[in-house]
């Protein structure tokens, strides 16, 4: 039921009470108007008109009491409209449960959206009929936008915390390029040592057949001088003939020649392996990104022949101040990447070039393509199409690094069912090389 004191201000008694009757109403009045929630009583029906607003409704929301009885409407016209949905959903609950809580937005005099903390309850007659509904209404505001804070916050720690694992997994890969570059210095040097004198050898051994041949001939012409019918000639000539002294003479240059192909195919790969590496490069120098690439497609022929041909387009490009060490890896990855682009028969196109202070590398293939909805995450860590335990997705996350620490940017261009395109641009000099080269 709700209470009304009109024969009484809020801090006096009506002259025609009683003073033993006014005290405590008076007391009541206080006690109403210093609470810190908002007391108001509403009729138990569908409208929710107030009955009865406490006078600090002023201080919290700047309404006079009778501005919010007067109209039947206020207390629904004054909910924020993305919160008045769910509490209308809801309300018919307050006449089956007997209480109801709610936190909604609110409606000041000012204009502003308040939280507020209201708790309704139903009061019922001794027949169980429905009288009104009581509810106090608490300024929650500071605790929402605390809460809010907390919560942006949080938000925020989990991003770094995103960046920072980011960070370490990239390190990781980085740390694992460097040992996979120590790797193959070591090897190279380790292989460098036996191929040099095989290599030796092979000479060595290319004059002294062609030595041992001379030898014969002159034996041949020796013989021929000889009687024709001599037992010597005949001899001779079936030593000759079983040994097949002619096929073994061609035959023989023909091995010897092949295996110093192959000797200098060593030796080019070992080199390759050197020059990617680039062990103990700790400092910003000028490099050729030309000896890089051709350095790289050593490292992955394996990779690419069974599936592409290569084609490069060099052009004039002056030397840039890098790690290209780095930039290997990142060559390495765009090239891999195209490889495993291709089903077979594909093209890998390198071009090159140079203007204004930049330099650019583009390795396109007419591969699979990628598709529009991942070209904006192909730069995430971890994210990759490729099936799974075929890559970590870490490949062009680093490459995005590598090359935005040298100051550079990596793009691309991509069409399914065409191909696809990366292009990196990087500054010829670097601007702060000594801020730069940690």
């Amino acid at each position: 039921m709700s209470i009304q004191f009109e024969e009484f201000d809020s801090f006096s008694e009506g002259p025609s009470a009683p003073p033993q009757a006014a005290a405590p109403l008076v007391r009541l009045q206080y006690l109403l108007d210093n609470t810190p929630a908002i007391i108001y009583s509403s009729v138990a029906s569908g409208d929710f008109k107030m009955t009865f607003v406490s006078n600090n409704v002023v201080n919290v929301l700047g309404y006079r009491p009778e501005e919010m009885t007067d109209d039947p409407n206020f207390w629904f016209d004054h909910l924020h409209p993305e919160d008045a949905s769910e509490i209308f959903s809801s309300l018919a609950q307050l006449f089956v449960e007997g209480e109801r809580t709610y936190e909604y937005r609110f409606r000041a005099a000012n204009g502003d959206y308040l939280w507020m903390h209201d708790k309704l309850r139903l009061i019922r007659d001794e027949n169980g009929v429905p009288l009104e509904v009581i509810g106090s209404m608490t300024n929650i505001s500071e605790h929402i936008q605390m809460e809010l804070a907390l919560q942006a916050q949080g938000e925020e720690q989990v991003r770094l915390i995103a960046r920072l694992r980011d960070a370490h997994d990239q390190l990781l890969q980085s740390e694992k390029m460097a040992s996979i570059g120590q790797l193959a210095a070591g090897i190279a040097h380790e292989i460098n040592n036996p191929v040099g004198f095989v290599n030796s050898n092979m000479g060595t051994l290319k004059n002294y057949l062609a030595t041992l041949f001379c030898v014969i001939e002159g034996y041949d012409e020796a013989v021929s001088g000889a009687a024709p019918g001599s037992s010597v000639a005949r001899r001779l000539a079936e030593i000759r003939k079983n040994s097949e002294l002619d096929y073994l003479k061609e035959d023989t240059a023909d091995l010897i020649r092949e295996s110093m192909d192959g000797l200098k195919r060593v030796k080019d790969i070992v080199q390759a392996l050197k020059d990617f590496s680039h062990v103990g490069e700790s400092d910003w120098q000028p490099a050729d990104l030309h000896h890089g690439i051709d350095s790289t497609l050593n490292i992955v022929a394996n990779e690419i022949k069974y599936k592409a041909t290569v084609e490069k387009h060099y052009g004039q490009l002056p030397e840039v101040t890098c790690m290209a060490s780095q930039l290997n890896q990142v060559f390495m990855n765009l090239l891999v990447n195209a490889a495993h682009a291709i089903t077979v028969n594909g093209l890998i196109t390198i071009r090159t070039g140079a203007g204004n202070g930049w330099v650019w590398v583009a390795i396109s293939d007419n591969g699979c393509g990628i598709p529009a909805e991942n070209l904006n995450r192909i730069f995430e860590p971890f994210f990759t199409t490729k099936p799974v335990g075929s890559g970590t997705g870490l490949g062009l996350s680093l490459s995005y690094s590598i090359v935005n620490k040298h100051g550079g940017r990596i793009e691309v261009d991509s069409k399914v069912g065409v191909g696809t395109t990366f292009t990196v641009r990087l500054p010829v000099t670097q601007p702060e090389v000594g801020s730069t080269s940690g």
